[in-house]
């Protein structure tokens, strides 16, 4: 009972540390209660155009194709003769609705609203299109809503095609933007007969919103170096022309229609995004019409990318923005107030106005950031007590008051020039002076996370030192006074910190991550005696043997931590784990054994080092991981047969499963096959796909129960899923890991022959899952159980990073999918990815649970050494989580933390389930044994 109470314990504690890495770094930018700022002179267009081709990389916009011809002759002319043009630089995660978020309202969405939901708007937040007097937006079901409510009243109108029409394996994924087209000239055909309409599209402060997603989808489908993409941008061109020649008539010529056009995020050359590469967040930005620089035809030499030489721009003026920045662009065009939550700064370069006018735009921007440092400050400044407040020093009260009247003066006097100087200083100012205020509890919160993290983590040495190492002292009067004394102690300092935060209105959430580490270094410091005994014991330890497994043991937690940030790590790991019978003596007493292990550790040593991306699709891989499972299979049941002859059952079971191995191979090689010739995803194939998925989860558990025949039937039938989701080599990936693990259980029981801990007559094939555990038989943690612990979270890192990144789910190709649906949904996507990552988790799962049962070993007693280790690897990667430098290192910090975070409370989950049927199994032992006494 103690023991579950422990496992619960540590699941909440876990849970808690998991949380707080998004409070800490994730919280939302928003506030609210801002005051719209507009400019007060004229705007220079009454409408405006934003086209948005959705995955739309710059170089492949700009770039010429190899015979010199411009892919995009349309905006390529506007480049050269009549607007300004540039990099949009985005930001991570480089997904659709973050893109459109930044675009349209200004601001970088956070994670968690992000993560709840893709149509709905978790957070309000104010956009262009809210601002606007009418908006009419015609594209994607996946996008259009969302602005439209989030809208404020009913003048965002959205016109999208049914979502069955995105499918990636259409024969031509272009008539998406075909369909974008034909509606808006329709819909303009029917509004020169509709008064009402009619009126209403004369107004000032419209707002046309085109989104095309055909490029993105043929990306994903084809590769951006497809015929299919490059054909794509040449039809939204000559879709953009005609659309232009299409307004231009419907409004007379009267010049004051502004154009932008863009994309939300770019793509990587197999067809994903979501990450930090440059060919997802460059994205190409052309502006022209009304109020809208023309062409500048002198150089630029700010950049020192070679992109300009690169696309044959050398003659053009390039003007980079922020993606944010679009969205004040569009709103000081056609004159529309700012979004109040935006944080882009107006790019002046873009507009074609007197200086007042620019100046009077900046100024407005800056006073529209302004209000937002204001309502952070504030809010900042009421949940803190009035002592401990820090102001931001550059922008106090006074300076604010300043600030704006220097501004405001040097505009009235006309020294535009020097206006807009100083409005920029402003808004650099302003912006820092947001992210202190954002940031402001991220040192006390994360100080509380980590004195919480030490204190578990030395709780659960304590507890295993004081569980196996004897150490174990019957308590006395004075360490029940002493312990008495402690509690009062740390009920005090948890009921101050309670006050504290109650002073300071704290969010509940604050409540818990600054209390948590009060019981847990109470609980430390009661077991004050278990450490006292272990220093009173050093005499009598092998120091020597001790002091060499804690080096090896922090060698392996830094090469582990090293891995996320550089693959090869692991192949080094790989090859000093191979030459572990060599140094431990094993190989000359099982050299087939000792010799299966090394081959298999080698073999998978290769993986890390291919490329985790930019592989095209090769089917001729996924057959020959078909292949070798069939021969991995065979090998396996004709060892066993030797050992424990099959009974017909299983036998039929076996053959099933091999056919089935066969059945999807052929499935794989037929989809790719029917979408290459653009045929569709077979019905046949998609129904095969997905009663092979259910059929995964419950055809193991008609397999027999010993230990060899239930891995082989967990693996065949995980084997036939990773098939249906690869694409390429990372097909031979499971089955070179169900190599080494099959080697790994046989050399540990090897390795427990070797110390006469077992039986050598007993052969792990004979091992059944559902016998009753006898109690006498199991054993309490030795160090050598130290390194069946790394050995486990060795490879369930490797299980991860093997072929693909888990860190980012854009380094697996979409395409794998494409045997269980082509139309685009993004949770079943994700979801059929994110099981396709965990695949290879679950094979060295189930590896570590046999290994436990064949070495006698409490599997709680290995669990806690686990945690240890992965508890040390998250602790590390907290600690480099900065608040300095760029989004996308921050990111992948966080990231990492994550991951194993999320691993070890998986693995906690695991343990509790275990331990429950461990303890029933042991119970039923006790009985029988006290029944024959």
């Amino acid at each position: 009972m103690k023991m579950m109470i422990f496992f619960i314990v540590g699941l909440i504690v876990h849970v808690v540390f998991f949380l707080s890495i998004f409070d800490i770094y994730f919280t939302s930018p928003l506030v609210h209660g801002m005051t719209p700022q507009r400019v007060p002179l004229a705007p220079p267009a009454k409408r405006l155009v934003l086209f948005v081709a959705d995955g739309l990389r710059a170089d492949s916009l700009f770039k010429p194709d190899d015979n010199g011809t411009g892919r995009a002759p349309y905006l390529r002319s506007v480049i050269e003769e009549s607007g300004t043009w540039g990099v949009s630089h985005t930001r991570v995660p480089t997904e659709s609705r973050p893109g459109h978020v930044a675009l349209i309202a200004g601001f970088y969405e956070d994670v968690s609203a992000v993560a709840k939901g893709w149509k709905e708007n978790p957070v309000e937040f104010d956009s262009v299109f809210n601002e606007s007097r009418h908006t009419w937006c015609w594209g994607s079901p996946d996008i259009l809503p969302m602005f439209a409510k989030g809208a404020t009243g009913d003048h965002v109108y959205t016109y999208t095609y049914p979502p069955e029409r995105e499918d990636f394996a259409s024969t031509d994924a272009s008539r998406l933007d075909t369909w974008v087209f034909d509606e808006v000239k329709d819909f303009l055909n029917v509004a020169k007969s509709n008064e009402t309409l009619l009126n209403m599209l004369h107004e000032e402060q419209n707002v046309f919103f085109l989104h095309l997603l055909g490029i993105d989808t043929n990306g994903h489908a084809h590769r951006p170096m497809s015929k299919e993409y490059i054909e794509n941008i040449g039809l939204v061109d000559s879709g953009v022309a005609e659309f232009v020649s299409v307004m231009d008539d419907f409004y007379g010529h009267d010049g004051k229609t502004a154009y932008i056009f863009t994309s939300d995020h770019g793509m990587t050359n197999w067809g994903s995004h979501g990450a930090g590469h440059p060919s997802e967040t460059l994205t190409p930005l052309v502006a022209w019409g009304a109020g809208v620089q023309t062409a500048q035809r002198e150089g630029s030499h700010k950049y020192d990318d070679n992109y300009l030489k690169e696309w044959g721009l050398e003659t053009s003026m390039r003007v980079d923005v922020n993606q944010a920045d679009i969205a004040p662009l569009m709103s000081s065009l056609i004159g529309v107030p700012f979004p109040v939550n935006s944080v882009g700064v107006l790019p002046l370069n873009y507009l074609n106005n007197s200086q007042h006018f620019k100046a009077e735009s900046i100024y407005a921007n800056a006073i529209q950031i302004l209000e937002q440092f204001r309502v952070k400050m504030a809010q900042k400044k009421e949940t803190t007590i009035s002592f401990l407040f820090t102001l931001y020093q550059p922008l106090t009260d006074s300076k604010q008051m300043d600030f704006m009247r220097n501004a405001r003066n040097l505009i009235q006097k006309g020294q535009f020039d020097e206006a807009i100087r100083y409005c920029e200083d402003l808004i650099v100012q302003a912006m820092e002076g947001l992210s202190y205020y954002h940031t402001y509890d991220r040192l006390f919160l994360g100080s509380s996370v980590v004195l919480g993290f030490i204190g578990w983590t030395s709780y659960v040495v304590l507890f295993i030192l004081k569980t196996h190492a004897s150490l174990r002292k019957p308590p006395t009067n004075m360490h029940m006074v002493t312990e008495r004394s402690l509690g009062q102690m740390f009920l005090c300092i948890g009921l101050l910190v309670a006050l504290f935060l109650m002073v300071q209105s704290s969010p509940w959430t604050y409540y818990i991550y600054c209390l948590l580490p009060v019981p847990v270094w109470f609980s430390v410091m009661r077991e004050f005696e278990t450490l006292a005994s272990l220093v009173r014991s050093v005499p009598s330890l092998p120091l020597s043997k001790c002091f060499g497994y804690f080096l090896l043991v922090t060698f392996g937690i830094e090469l582990l931590v090293v891995s996320f940030f550089y693959r090869a790590m692991l192949t080094l790991g790989l090859v000093v784990l191979a030459l572990w019978p060599l140094v431990s003596g094993l190989y000359t007493k099982a050299k087939f054994r000792s010799l299966s292990w090394m081959l298999s550790c080698l073999f998978l040593a290769v993986f890390p080092l291919l490329p985790v991306v930019g592989r095209e699709p090769d089917v001729n891989y996924v057959i020959c991981a078909g292949v070798l499972t069939l021969f991995n299979s065979s090998s396996y049941l004709w060892s066993s047969w030797r050992c424990s002859p099959l009974i017909r059952r299983d036998r039929q079971l076996f053959i099933c499963q091999m056919m089935q191995v066969v059945l999807c191979a052929y499935i794989l090689t037929s989809t790719h096959s029917s979408l290459q010739l653009k045929q569709g995803l077979p019905l046949f194939n998609q129904l095969v796909s997905w009663l092979t998925l259910v059929s995964s989860f419950l055809i193991p558990l008609l397999s027999s129960t010993r230990l060899f025949h239930r891995l082989l039937s967990i693996l065949m039938s995980l084997v036939c899923v990773y098939l249906l989701l690869s694409t390429g080599y990372e097909a031979l990936f499971p089955p070179v890991l169900s190599w080494l693990m099959f080697a790994w259980i046989n050399i540990e029981q090897e390795t427990m022959n070797t110390q006469g801990s077992s039986n050598r007559t007993e052969h792990c094939v004979n091992t059944d899952f559902a016998e009753n555990i006898d109690i006498t038989k199991i054993r309490q943690l030795r160090l050598d159980d130290i390194r069946r612990s790394y050995y486990f979270v060795f490879f369930i890192i490797i299980a991860f990073f093997g072929c693909g990144n888990i860190a980012s789910i854009n380094s697996f190709d979409p395409a794998s999918v494409y045997c269980f649906l082509t139309v685009f949904n993004p949770f079943i996507m994700g979801g059929l990815l994110m099981w396709k990552v965990l695949i290879p988790f679950v094979i060295v799962m189930c590896t570590f649970e046999s290994i436990q049962v064949s070495t006698q070993l409490s599997s709680r007693s290995l669990f806690l050494v686990v945690l240890v280790i992965s508890d040390l690897m998250a602790l590390h990667f907290f600690f480099l989580v900065k608040d300095h430098g760029s989004w996308l290192d921050i990111g992948t910090s966080i990231s990492h933390y994550v991951i194993v975070m999320s691993m070890t409370i998986f693995l906690m989950l695991l343990s509790v389930m275990t331990h429950i049927l461990t303890s029933k199994r042991i119970l039923i032992g006790r009985k029988r044994k006290m029944h024959f006494r």
